[in-house]
């Protein structure tokens, strides 16, 4: 185990206030006319984050799911300025990180949020949607999820990788079959990310990635965020140490320029408990569900940090991993977004 010296901590400290910290995806309860939970927000505020991405639907959820939660935490945000910004152009991160604030972007789990309508897609980018991951572990239109029989992208699918392309929607390979993420992967013109995946080659589970997506992904300039589910990471251990292993492994694998923070965590455990118990019938038996869920906190970004500082990482690749990588990206795309609005 590593040892986590006082200077360590220090030294990793100073890196997080003096850079870019971005958690490139969170989990709020779904309940556009509930706020009660939004204001643990603050937390990740308070561990050092300057943004922070927030699902507004995924899995099953449909299209007015999804409107009625981006409209949700937009009105939210609107009203503390103070605190919070919406994350609408890349720059909004480092006006976050300059004014002491949290930049809130949204994500969406799954293409079941556009249904059959492409131009879905182009309202959700006007709404603050910044990536898309194509499935949710179910095949669907798109393509195949991660625990069913993957057949690969379809017809339709292809259309929606254009399209996510065209506006200026990153596309996401988590929760996606193999097959579909390497069909995606090798179709793909701009860059593409796993946004919250860890590595089948420390810990085999359906919803990890083989180092050959890791390699394919950076082959498009993207990044690989790494997520700090503990059944992901393996043996539902959410050590920071076990959780900078996986960080470690994608950056030895392909440089520390595709590799980022996105750890999954779930403010509402009483919801995914009530949500794996009633979609079991989706969720495989043997792969960890039925532990429920462990993540690792926002508060474990120092510790995570000085683990990195403590194996040897270099402060600007640190910095690169923290926010840098996934801002690099965002800034790629924003030109289709500026075409488009």
């Amino acid at each position: 185990m590593t040892k986590i010296t006082e200077p360590l901590m220090h030294r990793a400290r100073t890196l997080i206030d003096g850079t870019l910290a971005w958690d490139n995806h969170a989990c709020l309860p779904l309940r556009p006319l509930d706020e009660s939970f939004l204001p643990q927000l603050e937390r990740h505020r308070r561990a050092g984050f300057d943004t922070v991405m927030l699902n507004i639907g995924f899995g099953e959820n449909g299209i007015e799911d999804h409107v009625r939660m981006a409209a949700a935490v937009r009105h939210w945000v609107a009203a503390r300025r103070e605190h919070y910004l919406m994350l609408d152009t890349p720059a909004d991160a480092m006006e976050a990180r300059r004014s002491g604030r949290l930049a809130i972007g949204l994500d969406i789990e799954g293409a079941n949020a556009i249904a059959d309508q492409l131009s879905m897609i182009e309202l959700y980018r006007d709404l603050g949607v910044w990536w898309m991951a194509l499935a949710y572990n179910r095949s669907n239109r798109v393509g195949g999820g991660c625990q069913e029989v993957d057949a690969g992208l379809t017809d339709f699918g292809r259309a929606v990788v254009r399209e996510l392309e065209r506006v200026g929607v990153v596309v996401c390979l988590s929760h996606t079959g193999h097959r579909t993420a390497r069909e995606v992967l090798s179709l793909a013109e701009q860059p593409v990310i796993f946004s919250h995946s860890n590595c089948a080659a420390l810990h085999e589970h359906p919803r990890n990635i083989p180092d050959e997506l890791i390699r394919a992904c950076a082959a498009t300039g993207g990044v690989v965020g790494l997520n700090g589910v503990g059944i992901f990471l393996g043996a539902n251990d959410i050590a920071s140490e076990t959780y900078a292993r996986h960080v470690d492994h994608v950056v030895q694998l392909v440089g520390p320029q595709h590799a980022s923070i996105a750890l999954d965590y779930v403010f509402d455990r009483q919801e995914l408990d009530d949500y794996l118990d009633k979609m079991k019938h989706t969720f495989p038996p043997g792969l960890g569900y039925e532990l429920g869920g462990r993540f690792v906190a926002p508060e474990q970004l120092t510790e995570i940090v000085s683990i990195l500082l403590g194996w040897g990482y270099r402060e600007a690749d640190v910095a690169s991993i923290l926010g840098g990588n996934i801002l690099r990206v965002m800034q790629q795309v924003e030109g289709a977004r500026k075409r488009h609005v």
